[in-house]
């Protein structure tokens, strides 16, 4: 993932594929299962994670939005998740009653919509790991300290610079600038920018169902309670 940017990228979009087909596999052998589901979930929450955490480093000053886009994408998750398994008698996650919430039910239930929204939405986080690897000049604040740095150590000065990246080669600054100007950055801003309106609806749909399963833990809390006579008068 750090320096070689066209091999990752297509064993990156392999993984999102075969994620799609897996469920296609387990329906059409009857091989369906709770285990199947729960684990369908845990590898696409662990895929995209490691590629945020790369972006959040390969783009430092954005990295609280890349933390967040984690946090919220677990937190999302794990929330619907348990509702649906505790609350839902262990039905699976994607059958969402249209009454809960009608655009989870047309998420999860129109296979269509589910692919777009899924497939743009990694192919524009894979479009800014591209981007990482077009940036013409370093930031300035992982330079180091030195006369000659300020000069030399950019994209087509590697006289001093390729031997600081033996001297130091896990460093921030080396890793950005083995990665600078390895490819050209017109597809990349092309792929972010038809994504983005998509990716910037999957978020919202993850705000939508962080809400939703919380209220629907809650109203089973509510339930659990009363039938226990709590709170207790005094």
């Amino acid at each position: 993932m750090p320096l070689h940017p066209r091999t990752c990228s297509c064993l990156y979009s392999i993984s999102c594929l075969l994620d799609a087909l897996d469920g296609l596999a387990a329906r059409q052998f009857n091989q369906s299962t709770r285990f199947g589901a729960v684990l369908d979930m845990i590898t696409d929450r662990c895929t995209t994670s490691c590629l945020l955490v790369f972006l959040s480093s390969a783009f430092p000053r954005w990295s609280i939005v890349f933390q967040g886009l984690i946090s919220l994408d677990f937190a999302s998750h794990y929330m619907h998740m348990y509702a649906t398994l505790t609350m839902g008698s262990g039905q699976s996650h994607k059958k969402i009653d249209q009454s809960r919430s009608r655009l989870l039910h047309l998420y999860y239930n129109n296979r269509t919509v589910l692919f777009v929204f899924c497939a743009l939405n990694e192919l524009f986080f894979i479009a800014l790991y591209l981007l990482s690897f077009s940036s013409p000049m370093l930031s300035p604040s992982l330079l180091p300290a030195g006369d000659k740095a300020a000069g030399t150590a950019q994209p087509g000065n590697p006289s001093y610079a390729s031997s600081l990246i033996f001297a130091t080669p896990g460093s921030a600054w080396a890793m950005e600038l083995a990665r600078a100007n390895k490819m050209n950055s017109f597809w990349p801003w092309v792929l972010a920018g038809v994504s983005s309106p998509v990716m910037l609806g999957k978020q919202i749909l993850n705000v939508v169902q962080l809400v939703k399963a919380s209220k629907w833990l809650a109203e089973g809390d509510i339930k659990a309670r009363r039938a226990e006579g709590l709170p207790k008068k005094k």
